[in-house]
């Protein structure tokens, strides 16, 4: 066999035990929960980032 078949063959291998393991079922659920937070955070500094601002902005005027 030549070089490249060998390395088809290693990758093919490689391929079928990442998805029969758990290993990568909790990576990917770890994902999720990680962007399922990341979108938690984004949604509320987008809903108090301007009254946040405003509230600087006077604190500030008054010194």
């Amino acid at each position: 066999m030549t070089s490249l078949m060998v390395s088809m063959i290693a990758f093919v291998a490689g391929v079928k035990d990442r998805f029969s393991s758990e290993k990568g079922a909790t990576a990917v659920e770890y994902g999720l929960l990680v962007a399922l937070i990341a979108a938690v955070i984004v949604t509320i500094v987008a809903t108090l980032g301007g009254q946040i601002n405003t509230a600087f902005t006077t604190i500030s005027n008054k010194l």
